[in-house]
C-alpha cells in the first residue's frame, strides 16, 4: 500500500474538502428537515470527527456548540467499540457530553474498505423533547423533568431504524411526525459526510486521509497558539449578575439573582479561564454543564484571537485553552441539576465575561456586551386550522455589542449564536399565530463613540385558540454592559396584551396561558456601547436620528448634544 506524503498542497485541498463537506451537511439538513426551526432558523450544527471523537471540521453553524459536540462523539466512541458501517447513534444527555435535552445529536460512522475513518455528527434542536411543557422549557428543579433523556444509543441496526428505540422516542415527544422528519434529515446530512470521507479515502488512501485529519488538528493548534502569543499577557477578572433561575419570579426577593465570576490568565501561547468563586447550583434550569461553559469560553477567545476567522474551528483550536470550574457550581452542573435554559443563557453570558475580562488585557480586540440571551419564545396548543397539536420555538434577535472601530449590529444572533430570523410568512403559515410587529427598538443600543446594536421587538397575536406560552429571556435586571466608557444597552421586557387592551408583565422565564386574540410582546436586550458618548461623530449621530435608532431626547441626554432635527420631523 502506497502512503502519499502530506505535502502542503494536498493538506490544503483535503482540509478545505472536509470543511466543504461539513457545509454540505448543513445544506442537506436544511433542505430535508420538517420543522421551521431547522429549515429556516438553522438551529443546528454539523461536524466531521476523527475515529477518536475529535472534531476535524465544522460547518458555518453555531459557535455555541463548539465545546460540547466532541464530548458527545467521544461518549459514543467509548460506548460502542463494536461500531459497524450500518450503525446510527443518537444521544442528548447533558451529563454525557450534551448541552440540553432539546439538542439531539445523531452520529453516523464512516468506513472505507472496513476501516473506520471517523464520524459525521449533526446536533439539531428539536422543537419538543417531551416533559409537561410544550417545547420542553419548564422551570423544573431536576433534569428528570426536562424531557426524554437519551444516553448514547444505537438507533439503527443493520441499516434500519430500530423500531423499539423509535417507539420509545416518538411516544414521548409532541408532533412525532415532525420529529421523525427532522431525525431523518439529520441522518441524511450525516450520510453526506460519510460519502465525502469515503471519496477522499478513495482518492488519497485511507492512511493518508487519517494522517491529514490529525495534521489539521495540529495546524489549528499551531495557529491558535500563534494568535495568542500576539496578544498581551495579563490577568483580569469580570463578573456577570444573572436575573434568576426561573423558579422564583424576578423581583420577588432580593437574593434570587446569582453571579458568575471569571478570572483570565493569559501567558504566552496559552490561556486559562477560571470560574472559581462562582455561585453554586441554582434550583431552576440555569445550571450549565462544563461543556456548555467551555463553549462560551472557546467562542469568545476565538473571536478575540482570530477576528478574520482564519483558524479552522476544531478540537485542535482548544488545546491551548484551559477552563476551570468548581463541580457543583452553576457553571459546572452536577446531576441531577436542571440545565435547559443554560445552554444559551449561560454560554452567551460566559462569552461576555471573557470579552469583558480580556478588554482589560487587550482593549482593542473585544466587543461590548451583546444581548446575552437566547430570547426564547415558545407557543404550544392545538392548531384550530388542522385540529392537531403544534409547538413553535423561536429565538428572537437582539443587539451585538459595539466594537473598538465600529458600531454594533442590530437585531441579529449574538456572537455565539448564528441562527437566522424565521421568516414571518413561514411562521404564520406553519402556526396559528400572526406577527403584528417586528421592529427595531429606538435607544436600545448603548450610547458611545460607537453605538451598541439595537434590539428587536416582536409581537405575536394568538389566533382563535388559547396558547400555552413559555419564555426564557435574560438581562431584565442587568443590561448588557458597555466598554471603555460606553453606556449599557437596553434591558429586556416581556408582556401580554389582553383582548380588552389591558397589558400585564409576564415572567421572563416561565410559563403562562395567552387567551385567544391576545398579543405577546417581547423586547429583547440591546447591546453596550464602546467609548465615551461625547466622542460620537456628529454625522453618525445625525444618521442615527434620521434612521430612528436614537431619539432626540436620548441624543441630548446620552450624547450631551441637542439633535439638529426634532425626532418627530426626522424621516424614517
Amino acid at each position: 500500500m502506497t502512503i502519499l506524503p502530506v505535502d502542503a498542497a494536498r493538506f490544503e485541498v483535503v482540509k478545505n474538502a472536509l470543511a466543504s463537506a461539513a457545509e454540505e451537511m448543513k445544506i442537506v439538513l436544511a433542505k430535508t428537515a420538517y420543522s421551521p426551526l431547522l429549515k429556516a432558523s438553522g438551529d443546528y450544527s454539523c461536524g466531521i470527527f476523527n475515529a477518536a471523537g475529535n472534531m476535524v471540521a465544522q460547518g458555518p453553524d453555531l459557535p455555541i456548540h463548539l465545546g460540547s459536540m466532541p464530548d458527545v462523539v467521544r461518549r459514543v466512541v467509548a460506548a460502542f467499540p463494536d461500531v459497524t458501517p450500518d450503525d446510527v447513534f443518537i444521544q442528548n444527555d447533558p451529563y454525557q457530553g450534551g448541552s440540553h435535552l432539546p439538542d439531539v445529536n445523531v452520529m453516523v460512522p464512516a468506513f472505507h474498505q472496513g476501516r473506520l475513518l471517523g464520524y459525521g455528527c449533526v446536533r439539531a434542536h428539536w422543537a419538543d423533547i417531551g416533559s409537561a411543557i410544550p417545547g420542553s422549557y419548564g422551570a423544573v428543579t431536576e433534569v428528570y423533568g426536562e424531557g426524554l433523556r437519551l444516553p448514547p444509543i444505537r438507533l439503527y441496526r443493520d441499516g434500519d431504524l430500530d423500531p423499539s428505540v423509535a417507539a420509545i422516542i416518538f411516544a414521548n415527544v409532541r408532533q412525532p411526525a415532525e420529529r421523525l422528519g427532522d431525525l431523518r434529515a439529520q441522518v441524511a446530512a450525516n450520510r453526506r459526510a460519510v460519502a465525502r470521507l469515503s471519496a477522499l479515502a478513495d482518492k488519497y488512501g485511507a492512511e493518508t486521509l487519517l494522517r491529514i485529519m490529525d495534521a489539521i488538528l495540529d495546524y489549528s493548534e499551531t495557529m491558535m497558539r500563534a494568535a495568542l502569543r500576539a496578544l498581551p499577557d495579563g490577568t483580569a477578572r469580570f463578573e456577570e449578575v444573572f436575573d434568576g433561575d426561573g423558579v422564583i419570579g424576578v423581583g420577588e426577593t432580593e437574593d434570587e439573582t446569582f453571579t458568575v465570576r471569571g478570572t483570565i490568565e493569559k501567558r504566552g501561547d496559552a490561556i486559562t479561564v477560571d470560574f472559581t468563586g462562582t455561585d453554586p447550583r441554582v434550583a431552576g434550569p440555569m445550571n450549565a454543564p462544563l461543556t456548555v461553559t467551555a463553549s462560551g469560553v472557546f467562542g469568545a477567545i476565538k473571536m478575540i484571537a482570530d477576528p478574520k476567522n482564519q483558524i479552522p474551528p476544531n478540537s485542535g483550536c482548544w488545546r491551548p485553552i484551559t477552563v476551570v470550574a468548581e463541580p457543583g457550581s452553576v457553571v459546572h452542573a452536577q446531576e441531577p441539576a436542571p440545565v435547559v435554559y443554560a445552554n444559551h443563557e449561560m454560554s452567551l453570558r460566559v462569552s461576555d465575561i471573557v470579552l469583558g475580562a480580556m478588554h482589560q488585557i487587550s482593549p482593542a480586540t473585544c466587543v461590548a456586551g451583546s444581548q446575552g440571551t437566547g430570547g426564547v419564545m415558545i407557543f404550544g396548543g392545538t392548531d384550530w386550522r388542522t385540529g392537531r397539536g403544534y409547538v413553535s420555538y423561536e429565538v428572537t434577535k437582539g443587539g451585538v455589542g459595539a466594537r473598538p472601530l465600529k458600531d454594533g449590529i442590530n437585531a441579529i444572533g449574538g456572537p455565539l449564536a448564528n441562527q437566522m430570523n424565521t421568516p414571518v410568512e413561514m411562521l404564520e403559515m406553519s402556526f396559528p399565530l400572526r406577527v403584528e410587529e417586528y421592529s427595531l427598538i429606538p435607544d436600545s443600543g448603548g450610547a458611545g463613540r460607537w453605538r451598541g446594536g439595537l434590539a428587536a421587538r416582536r409581537a405575536w397575536r394568538i389566533l382563535h385558540h388559547d396558547a400555552y406560552c413559555t419564555t426564557c429571556v435574560e438581562r431584565t435586571v442587568t443590561a448588557p454592559p458597555g466598554l471603555a466608557g460606553g453606556a449599557a444597552g437596553g434591558a429586556a421586557r416581556t408582556r401580554l396584551r389582553l383582548p380588552d387592551g389591558t397589558e400585564r408583565p409576564v415572567p421572563p422565564k416561565g410559563a403562562f396561558v395567552a387567551p385567544a386574540d391576545s398579543v405577546v410582546v417581547l423586547d429583547v436586550p440591546g447591546a453596550g456601547g464602546f467609548g465615551p458618548p461625547a466622542e460620537r461623530d456628529p454625522a453618525r449621530l445625525e444618521r442615527d436620528l434620521i434612521n430612528g435608532y436614537v431619539s432626540s431626547q436620548a441624543a441630548a441626554r446620552d450624547y450631551g448634544r441637542q439633535a439638529a432635527a426634532d425626532e418627530k420631523d426626522a424621516p424614517r
